[in-house]
């Protein structure tokens, strides 16, 4: 496409060059664009006056550098001179070098694309995903600044990101989408839930099945769309009116791709394992049933899948034990069971329910360590002084007895009037756990504590209530002995290695933050009045929480915590020893909760393989089962993300209108500024249409909108009173307006009883940009929406 503000924009480069380093920078740029237009056109060939064409360059002293150029890619191998004078891409030019990445579609303008392995996510405009929605996977041509430039003329446009097209669909993520049916006379399309997409899909009339108007359904995608037609699919399966709690939480497990019901043949298999231990069984293990143990758990929990042990010994020493199911005995590879456990990898927790790992049979039974039962365990065992000290350590199958099941308020009432069972034990196990904890902050651990929202429900799903869940002493004492079995049973398959070659284990890490994601946080608490040192890493862990202490019970706590977790690296598991850095461990595992995760089943299965003398194992097989483990506890968190937020939005829905909420931006984009109510930990959006009183602009580098009128400024951390607008429960989305000021009209009909759009509007056409649309009056080749040729 010809730009013609591509010689203007050569020329005021060309005033601006200040120095070599910044010509040689432009020229390497324009190399760069001429050489990527070839790669994407490698099937036609051009003569050099295509190529000025194409930039839209008409200048000479341009067209004779373009012509250099062309020549030196010529010379490099890249182009191919062809006896008619045209040029082609040569055979070794680096097609996408590997950039291969998933699509992150973050509004209707713009994605990410996000690639393994790289810091830096791609940017990229909605009108350049070449059809890729959310999810997919797809192949990307990174674009230098120039192109950017030329084609959307915005001066500064991406100069701090990089910016790129999509080239190719690789996979699409799913093709069973969950939605809305708006049904007509002659068709129906289903909108969909998610709210990163953006496209209608509709559907013949043979194919809504039973589905009847404002149903939740989830439909297949039968053809994707292209730039002459919309997404088309069929009914797989309906779930239910929209807005019943138990359709929209199956909704959310099925936007995912999570399953809620068990294969019959996984359930049949499971009823078969025996509930009695045998006792040719308890003769291959150590027995510590006479030692006093218990669980410590949430009130409502139903699979206790940790328990500890206290004994005392001589000398003032003592004897803890972290003891935890033995999954692994009862689920062997090639069965079912394993195949299925795999395949889940985790339990998933929406907010009125666990959808576990395991069948109940399982889960809530033979693995759940419940009180005055016999039960299997593999356990850590410490012998530690008084000072915290680990003095010996020991690993293997057990077979346990608890004494006693705490809820963690039962324990921390003990821990608090020294009255009830056990508060020696409980005493003991606090001061210790407490010694361990101020050794990790000493280490360079950082106290990441974010607030969990909660919900008081009533028997139907409707929330009460809203609140957030507090963490005291008995959580923490917990946390910190799990903390320690994990590490030490990495430490220890790492020991147990013969030659250099060390034993393969799988592994919880934690990557050092990226630092010029830790520099842009910084440059925002700064904003904010807070201070936070990120030059040294050694550091870094210290001032962050230094900084998260003094937040703590200010109004923008929540928001900067939120903003900590973000700008780390995501923990993932993975066969390399990379260490944790958040938790300030040179090795780290997740061992102590095989009953809903399957890492720690594996970490269990290589534990006993190396305590049994075994070899070191194939590393692809466990590093695949980790990259799946990963991914698969990504969707998990997303799903519960969503539950969350759906109940919050629903509250707010109940919510007398005229109500005033506190609330603090929690972000500020061209489209308006995101605020969290305080009271609920509900986000939501002030459009700028409702900031009628001026015309607001965004100035990025300062998180802030100005007026320009009035110059009135709403920045990250400002508290503001905000009332509910509109709530939009199929889109689990809220819009806001200042207490105070008047809103725009409504654009939906999103009112606090509908979670969709009115049954008299049309469906609309497909929402995704750069497509173009028939002017108004402009006859269709078809009356049904699908068809239309735009």
């Amino acid at each position: 496409m010809k730009d013609k503000k591509f010689k203007n924009k050569v020329e005021r480069e060309n005033r601006e060059a200040k120095s070599p380093h910044h010509i040689v920078s432009y020229i390497d740029n324009l190399k760069a664009d001429i050489a990527a237009f070839f790669d994407l056109n490698s099937e036609h060939t051009f003569r050099p006056f295509d190529v000025h064409d194409h930039f839209g360059v008409q200048d000479k002293k341009v067209r004779h550098l373009i012509n250099e150029i062309v020549h030196e890619l010529e010379e490099a191998g890249r182009l191919v001179y062809h006896q008619n004078g045209t040029y082609q891409a040569g055979p070794n030019k680096p097609v996408n070098k590997g950039l291969t990445g998933r699509v992150d579609r973050v509004n209707k303008s713009f994605a990410f694309v996000i690639i393994e392995g790289r810091e830096d996510d791609i940017y990229v405009e909605s009108e350049l995903l070449n059809g890729a929605w959310d999810g997919d996977i797809v192949s990307i041509q990174p674009l230098t600044k120039n192109s950017r430039g030329s084609r959307n003329g915005r001066g500064d446009s991406g100069k701090n990101r990089v910016e790129g097209r999509v080239t190719d669909i690789v996979e699409r993520s799913n093709a069973d989408i969950v939605g809305i049916i708006e049904v007509n006379p002659r068709y129906a399309v289903v909108q969909p839930d998610n709210k990163k997409l953006f496209d209608p899909i509709f559907l013949e009339p043979e194919e809504i099945k039973d589905a009847q108007h404002g149903d939740k359904v989830i439909v297949k995608v039968t053809q994707w769309p292209t730039r002459r037609s919309q997404a088309e699919g069929e009914i797989v399966e309906v779930l239910g009116k929209a807005g019943n709690n138990d359709v929209e939480m199956h909704a959310i497990l099925a936007e995912f791709g999570l399953p809620y019901h068990f294969p019959e043949n996984v359930e049949a298999e499971a009823q078969k394992i025996p509930d009695k231990i045998l006792k040719k069984e308890i003769a291959k293990r150590k027995d510590i049933r006479d030692v006093l143990t218990f669980t410590i758990d949430p009130v409502d929990a139903k699979d206790f899948d940790d328990a500890l042990s206290v004994r005392y010994l001589d000398e003032g020493n003592v004897e803890i034990g972290v003891h935890i199911a033995d999954v692994s005995h009862y689920v062997l590879p090639g069965t079912e069971l394993e195949k299925e456990a795999y395949r889940r990898a985790t339990s998933v927790y929406l907010v009125d329910r666990t959808v576990p790992m395991l069948p109940e049979k399982l889960s809530n039974n033979l693995c759940s360590l419940r009180p005055n039962e016999d039960k299997l365990a593999f356990s850590a065992i410490f012998e530690m002084d008084p000072k915290g000290k680990v003095l010996k350590q020991w690993f293997g199958r057990t077979i346990i007895h608890s004494d006693r099941r705490f809820s963690y308020e039962e324990a921390q009432a003990v821990l608090d009037s020294g009255e009830g069972d056990h508060p020696g034990e409980l005493q003991t196990l606090n001061k210790l756990a407490k010694i361990l904890r101020k050794d990790r902050f000493k280490n360079g651990a950082i106290n990441f504590e974010t607030p969990e929202v909660r919900f008081r429900l009533d028997k139907d799903g409707t929330p009460l209530g809203i609140y957030q869940k507090e963490r005291h002493d008995s959580n923490k004492l917990i946390e910190e002995f799990m903390l320690l079995a994990n590490k030490r049973v990495a430490e220890y398959v790492y020991a147990l290695s013969k030659g250099e070659v060390k034993n393969t284990m799988v592994y919880r890490i934690h990557e050092a933050p990226d630092p010029d994601r830790l520099k842009t946080f910084a440059t925002f608490v700064a904003k904010l009045g807070h201070k936070l040192e990120v030059d040294e890493e050694n550091k870094i862990a210290k001032s962050m929480n230094s900084m998260l202490a003094e937040v703590e019970g200010k109004p923008e706590q929540n928001l900067i915590e939120s903003l900590a977790v973000r700008t780390m690296a995501k923990a993932r598991y993975s066969v390399e020893d990379l260490g944790h850095f958040g938790l300030a461990f040179k090795r780290y595992s997740h061992f102590t909760s095989p009953i809903r995760r399957y890492p720690d089943v594996m970490a269990h299965r290589l534990l006993q393989h190396y305590l049994d003398g075994g070899a070191n194992v194939d590393k692809e097989v466990y590093e695949a089962a980790s990259k799946h483990s990963s991914e698969r506890e990504r969707l998990a968190a997303e799903a519960e993300r969503a539950s969350i937020k759906y109940k919050q939005v629903e509250f707010m829905s109940m919510m007398d209108r005229d109500k005033e909420f506190d609330g603090i931006i929690t972000g500020v984009t061209e489209f308006g500024i995101f605020v969290e109510i305080t009271e609920t930990a509900s986000e939501g959006l002030i459009r700028m249409t409702d900031l009628g009183d001026d015309y607001y602009e965004l100035e990025k580098e300062n998180y802030r909108i100005v007026g320009q009128r009035t110059k009135k400024i709403y920045t990250f951390g400002d508290t503001v009173k905000v009332k509910v607008k509109d709530t939009n429960l199929a889109r689990r989305s809220m819009d806001l307006y200042l207490a105070g000021t008047v809103p725009s009209p409504s654009r939906d009909n999103n009112s606090k009883d509908s979670g969709r759009r009115s049954r008299d509007t049309k469906p609309r056409e497909s929402r995704s940009s750069g497509r173009s649309r028939k002017p108004a009056g402009a006859a269709s080749s078809s009356p049904k929406p699908k068809r239309r040729r735009r």
